[in-house]
C-alpha cells in the first residue's frame, strides 16, 4: 500500500448466545488487525453497565471479579435504561465510537435488535453471528465464574441480520482461520 491509498477500515459487530465465543471472536480480530497492520478498537455497547454494576456491587459492600458478569443484574439495568430513554445505549456507544479512529473496530455485546442494531448499522457495523453446538456452550457457560446467568436479553438475536455465520465448534485453530478469512474478505 502506497501512501497515496487510503487506509482500509472495518466495523463488526459479533453476536450470539453467551458462550459460543464472542469475546473470542473479538480477540481473534485484533489478531487479525495486527497481522495486517491496522489499528484496533473494542467499543462495548454496555460499558455504561459494567460501571452500574460495579457501583451496585460496592454499595452492596459485594466483591466481584473483574470480568465477572451478574448477568441478571445487567439486563434489569439496561431493561431501566431503556425504560428511561430507549436510545441511551446507543447513543452513548455512538459518543465513545466518534473518539476512535481505529481501522477494524469490534463490538461484541449487541442484543437489541430495536434500537441498538439499527445504530451500529448506520455506522458502517456489518454483524457477524457466532453459533455452536448447544451442549458446547453449555459446557463454555459452566467453565465461566459469573454470579448470575440470564438469557432473556438475547431472545431476539434472531431479529439481527448477519452478513455472515461462524460456527465455532470445531476448536481454535479452525475458528481463527474461518474468522481471519471472513475479515480478510470483508476488507
Amino acid at each position: 500500500m502506497t501512501d497515496n491509498q487510503p487506509r482500509p477500515s472495518l466495523r463488526v459487530c459479533v453476536i450470539g448466545l453467551a458462550g459460543v465465543g464472542k469475546s473470542t471472536c473479538a480477540g481473534l480480530i485484533e489478531e487479525f488487525a495486527r497481522d495486517k497492520g491496522l489499528t484496533y478498537a473494542r467499543v462495548k455497547l454496555a460499558e455504561p453497565l459494567y460501571h452500574l454494576q460495579e457501583q451496585v456491587y460496592r454499595t452492596a459492600g459485594a466483591d466481584l471479579r473483574e470480568d465477572a458478569q451478574d448477568q441478571v443484574l445487567m439486563e434489569a439495568l439496561a431493561d431501566a435504561m431503556r425504560r428511561i430513554r430507549p436510545e441511551s445505549l446507543a447513543d452513548d456507544f455512538t459518543r465513545r465510537l466518534a473518539r476512535t479512529d481505529a481501522e477494524l473496530v469490534v463490538n461484541d455485546d449487541l442484543r437489541d435488535p430495536h434500537v441498538d442494531a439499527p445504530a451500529l448499522r448506520a455506522h458502517g457495523f456489518r454483524v457477524l453471528r457466532v453459533v455452536c453446538d448447544e451442549a458446547l456452550r453449555q459446557s463454555r457457560l459452566d467453565q465461566r465464574d459469573d454470579p448470575t446467568r440470564a438469557d432473556r436479553s438475547t431472545r431476539q438475536i434472531d431479529l439481527i441480520e448477519p452478513d455472515a455465520v461462524i460456527d465455532n465448534g470445531s476448536g481454535l485453530d479452525a475458528y481463527r482461520a474461518a474468522v481471519h478469512e471472513l475479515l480478510g474478505s470483508w476488507l
